[in-house]
């Protein structure tokens, strides 16, 4: 059996998997595509692997965050970007909006692709029978199919993402599929932050920690990069996304505001039970006037039920 951080079980004795529709497969070509893309992204995509791949963000000018994804390299002049919870119109816009004499086709396939995530005790093994091998961190494999395979980020253990047409796609690992409350839950556990709802338009990489896994700050030149450069030297941040928890409760709709008193600290991003009759979620806190041992209440002067796992 597989078991998360909260002692959650899982049903097969395999590992975890779940099958999917990615927000978004975009197909990048053009004689300018590497260059473009390098100029846009957060991360760096000029790498010697062979099959090189990146977790990274896409950023407006005031360094925010407008959209996640990881971009694959198959050439100079044929890369991919796919993205678990980032909309697909949203990434076109935001790229098409810097086309000016490019020579760059963005097309939106998001419509013709399916994935399966998983993982646990014998994931590895069973891609490399089904799939033809297991792709290292920073790299992704082609399968036969025409799908790609890849390291995902679902939880703290290591993961993988199956992408493929909708007409390739195949079973998973075996035994009853994770639902989606499942994945939700092993995630908030992790402190994932999902974009954009946990970390948004309105919020920087460093506040919720992408800043340490999705931003290069020795690439060079991208849309955002002063700004991220800034906060580096600067080393801090007023918020920050944090894990929280409330037992023998239902959760709240979000997103919710968390108040102190009559104080408002923060805000209520993500939540979903804990098997356990509460919930955990992340939330997005201030780090001046919070009082880290006192509960969070979701109405002003209303009683504290939520409280941090860890401190801002």
């Amino acid at each position: 059996m597989y078991q998360d951080k909260i002692g959650e079980i899982y049903p097969s004795e395999k590992g975890w998997w779940i099958q999917y529709r990615p927000t978004a497969c975009l197909h990048v070509t053009g004689e300018d595509a590497l260059t473009f893309l390098q100029g846009q992204f957060t991360q760096e995509l000029r790498s010697s692997a062979t099959c090189p791949l990146a977790y990274g963000l896409w950023l407006n000018q005031k360094g925010k965050v407008l959209a996640d994804g990881f971009v694959l390299r198959e050439a100079v002049d044929n890369l991919w970007i796919i993205s678990f919870s980032s909309g697909a119109a949203v990434i076109r816009e935001r790229l098409e909006a810097y086309v000016i004499a490019d020579d760059v086709v963005i097309e939106d396939v998001t419509a013709d692709w399916m994935g399966c995530a998983m993982g646990g005790p014998e994931a590895a093994a069973w891609l490399a029978h089904e799939a033809g091998g297991v792709p290292k961190e920073g790299e992704f494999l082609r399968t036969e199919g025409g799908g790609f395979v890849f390291r995902g980020r679902r939880g703290d253990g290591v993961s993988y993402e199956w992408i493929a047409p909708s007409s390739a796609k195949t079973a998973g690992l075996g035994g009853a599929p994770m639902t989606l409350q499942e994945l939700e839950r092993m995630r908030i556990a992790a402190g994932f932050p999902q974009v954009p709802q946990d970390i948004g338009p309105g919020d920087l990489p460093n506040e919720g920690g992408l800043d340490v896994i999705g931003v290069s700050f020795t690439k060079g030149c991208y849309l955002g990069q002063e700004v991220m450069a800034r906060l580096k030297a600067m080393g801090t941040v007023r918020r920050r996304l944090v894990r929280v928890r409330a037992t023998a409760c239902m959760s709240p709709s979000v997103p919710c505001a968390l108040l102190q008193g009559e104080r408002r600290v923060g805000e209520l991003r993500s939540a979903v039970a804990d098997g356990a009759g509460g919930f955990i979620g992340l939330a997005m806190v201030a780090k001046l006037g919070l009082e880290p041992q006192a509960l969070l209440a979701a109405e002003p002067g209303g009683a504290g039920f939520i409280e941090l796992l860890e401190q801002p």
